[in-house]
């Protein structure tokens, strides 16, 4: 099966399982665990922060950042379509009593100009308390938030004293795509998470970095959240692996997914949206495709070819490239479309 549903979907290698399997452990919760203090200092490293904290997920990371950022009832900004508010199970409202001032973006992404007329400029007591803007790069949509566009946020929120916190779940890929460092990115936050899960493979796990203060509150809430995981150098083996090893090869996953864009964008049935494939993401609408049925219809025809996604979202189907999709997967696709656009038709658009 071509599982493009998502690169969470990766496994680790031979070679990451034996990294694992060596990777000497300790209790964590104790600070002993060398391993785990090797991938925090890695990460803290690679983005300029002071600490980082290796917490056992993307959300996971997300949700200890506003816990640690904000006070209950504390006003954060952000994006209608960021992963906090679409795809956290409203986290925020359990977890932190935040209050999230959701901003739908004109266009991709939020900016700067998008945000500062939300933040309240006025202590009165009936308002809540402006305390933390949270951006993604890349975005969920595949598409990346330019460096310039961070940098006028960044400057913004300064003379406001508010600190900014960076969904970087797959950072690695849009540093790759922008062709700088990590580190620049992350120049232009407070606080940031990355996920080792995704492109880059590792079975579990995410980092959450910033100052040394900061990550040292964050260390006591993630105790709070259940997130002590004791001898887990074991996981953290494999993200050590996989920074050494898995970054660069992002950059065919980028390859793959241009170029599937390229291939579903030769038929009248699809609409591509070509311009927001800039990582490892592709997204498109297939015309008549406007039910329920004719959606699993087109699903199915896909998983009879071996190609896995997931249902549309809003009327868009996602394909993920990953490190399971190689280029003979690309090829199988290739031949594989004209016949599923065929069956297709034939069902609902005969006569029509």
């Amino acid at each position: 099966m071509i599982d493009l549903r998502s690169d969470t979907v990766t496994k680790p290698s031979a070679a990451m399982r034996e990294a694992m399997m060596n990777a000497p452990v300790g209790d964590d919760v104790l600070g002993e665990d060398p391993t785990v203090n090797e991938l925090e200092a890695r990460a803290a490293q690679l983005t300029g922060k002071e600490a980082a904290l290796f917490v056992p997920s993307g959300t996971f990371a997300n949700q200890l950042s506003l816990m640690t950022h904000i006070q209950r009832g504390g006003e954060v900004y952000l994006s209608d379509d960021s992963h906090i508010v679409q795809h956290e199970c409203g986290a925020a409202s359990i977890l932190s009593s935040a209050f999230l001032r959701t901003i739908s973006p004109k266009g991709k992404w939020l900016t700067w100009d998008e945000i500062e007329p939300k933040i309240r400029k006025s202590d009165d007591i009936h308002f809540p308390k402006p305390s933390l803007i949270e951006i993604e790069n890349p975005l969920s949509n595949g598409t990346l938030l330019p460096l310039e566009e961070m940098v006028r946020i960044k400057r913004g929120a300064e003379t406001y004293g508010i600190p900014v916190h960076l969904d970087g779940a797959r950072l690695f890929n849009a540093a790759q795509a922008l062709g700088i460092s990590v580190k620049e990115i992350a120049s232009h936050t407070d606080s940031l998470m990355f996920c080792l899960s995704k492109g880059l493979t590792a079975p579990a796990g995410s980092l959450l970095c910033g100052s040394k203060a900061f990550i040292d509150r964050a260390r006591r809430n993630r105790k709070i959240m259940g997130g002590g995981m004791r001898q887990i150098g074991i996981l953290a083996g494999a993200g050590l692996f996989a920074l050494d090893n898995m970054v660069d090869r992002l950059a065919d996953d980028h390859t793959h997914a241009k170029r599937l864009g390229e291939i579903f964008g030769r038929y009248s049935l699809f609409h591509v949206d070509r311009e927001s494939i800039q990582i490892n993401m592709v997204f498109i609408q297939v015309k008549g495709a406007d039910t329920p049925e004719k959606e699993l219809f087109f699903l199915n025809l896909l998983k009879e070819e071996n190609i896995l996604t997931y249902p549309p979202e809003g009327g868009w189907f996602r394909f993920v490239t990953n490190n399971e999709v190689s280029k003979d997967d690309i090829d199988h696709i290739e031949s594989s479309l004209p016949g599923i656009i065929e069956e297709f038709g034939s069902k609902f658009f005969t006569g029509n």
